[in-house]
């Protein structure tokens, strides 16, 4: 009985020492993937920086295109309201 907990003891430690050894590797390959992944959001940081300009000019524009078009449908719709306005005004007379 005595050889047999001996023996079963030293198949434990073994497995234990095998534990050990694979989470120290998986541990290593996820500081290399991080970093990995580190570097491609510092990156993708970088040319999101590089494109804020031309996104700043693309909403520049988008907003003299929608100011101008809101200033014409302003103005034609003044101009058909005013229309009905008078037509009605003349079947009151």
């Amino acid at each position: 009985m005595n050889i047999f907990i001996q023996s079963l003891s030293i198949i434990f430690y073994i497995l234990l020492i095998v534990l050990v050894i694979a989470l120290i590797v998986l541990v290593i390959n996820s500081i290399k993937t991080l970093s990995k992944v580190d570097r491609l959001v510092d990156d993708v940081t970088d040319k999101s920086r590089k494109l804020d300009g031309l996104f700043n000019i693309v909403d520049m524009a988008t907003d003299a295109m929608v100011g101008i078009s809101d200033t014409i449908v302003g103005f034609i719709t003044d101009g058909i309201s005013r229309l009905f306005k008078r037509k009605k005004g003349n079947e009151n007379d």
